[in-house]
């Protein structure tokens, strides 16, 4: 009988030894406590090629690290916004990845996050408000790169015309750092005359509307230059079907690759790096420290180049969404 007893209870402590083990594995693979982290990443529309490839790789990264992820869409509506990530904060999420519709407006979301504990990374785009991290890509950067290289293409320090610019959403961080550092570089330069588009948010459809009306009013375009490349695809499609395709060069933003293929066919001049993929896999790198108490970095600005005539062909790749950078 003592035998019996003693046999049980070792049987016992091997198996609370093998659960502890197993708790401990599961620990080391993006957990909080032994249970699963749970990440909510509210996006601000998901109908941009952009924003869908980001949520891509957010998604890929977290199956990788085993860690829940819900994502949200707000439909360019920030009060929709405020409200799913308060339902976010209602399902029990660890981490908040939030990619604003308007930086300041995001404010309630952002204190209902703060009240409940959960600390809030911003992707893409900044918010007023303080959080844990930004993750993103120095924007005014990117738009001063953009600027250098339609200052060459319309030729150098003599350069003459006019640029028109198709701008993204009214209000967004990102849409007034690509604006600024574009304007910063290209106003320098006497003979370039910027024309400012209206705010099309970041979408083809609304870019292609812009660009007819723009082009009827100002037809001695030289250049465009748009905050993404979904809307300067936009811009080639007009000026294609207004027979203006050779007269006017086109430089946008992200490195999708329709517009990395055209830009190897001669209809598209440049574009700037923005690679989603990669940044979705830091925000749920970033997150998931976040989540299990360690420190991150405030700023984390991911890298980008310039796709042009001179490399194109190192970047043509079929089976991407957005170059990356090399």
């Amino acid at each position: 009988m003592k035998k019996k007893w003693v046999v049980g209870l070792f049987g016992i402590l091997m198996v609370l030894i093998l659960t502890a083990c197993g708790d401990e594995e599961k620990s080391d693979s993006g957990n909080k406590n032994g249970e699963s982290l749970v990440i909510g990443f509210s996006q601000p529309t998901m109908e941009s090629p952009f924003y869908i490839s980001l949520v891509a790789g957010a998604k890929e990264a977290a199956k990788e690290a085993g860690v829940e992820l819900i994502v949200v869409d707000a439909q360019n509506d920030i009060e929709k916004q405020n409200t799913d990530v308060q339902s976010l904060i209602t399902k029990g999420i660890d981490v908040l990845l939030v990619n604003p519709v308007n930086p300041s407006a995001i404010a309630p979301a952002l204190k209902a996050a703060e009240t409940a504990g959960i600390p809030v990374i911003s992707v893409d785009r900044a918010t007023k408000e303080e959080v844990v991290s930004y993750i993103g890509r120095d924007n005014e950067e990117m738009g001063r790169i953009a600027g250098e290289k339609a200052i060459e293409l319309l030729g150098g320090d003599s350069a003459t015309g006019k640029v028109i610019e198709l701008q993204g959403d009214a209000g967004g961080t990102v849409t007034k750092a690509r604006h600024d550092g574009f304007h910063e570089v290209v106003e320098k330069i006497a003979g370039i005359k910027i024309i400012e588009g209206p705010y099309n948010d970041y979408l083809r459809a609304k870019a292609v509307s812009s660009m007819q009306d723009l082009l009827q009013a100002h037809p001695d375009v030289k250049l465009v230059y748009a905050h993404n490349d979904d809307m300067a695809l936009g811009a080639v499609q007009v000026l294609t079907q207004m027979g203006k395709i050779n007269e006017v060069q086109v430089v946008g933003v992200d490195g999708l690759m329709e517009a990395v293929k055209k830009i190897a066919g001669g209809s598209y001049q440049a574009t700037v790096i923005n690679d989603p993929l990669s940044l979705g896999s830091l925000a749920i790198e970033t997150a998931i420290k976040a989540g299990n108490g360690e420190e991150v970095e405030k700023i984390m600005n991911a890298k980008t180049g310039l796709i042009d005539e001179s490399n194109v062909d190192s970047y043509v790749d079929d089976s991407k969404k957005f170059a990356e950078v090399k």
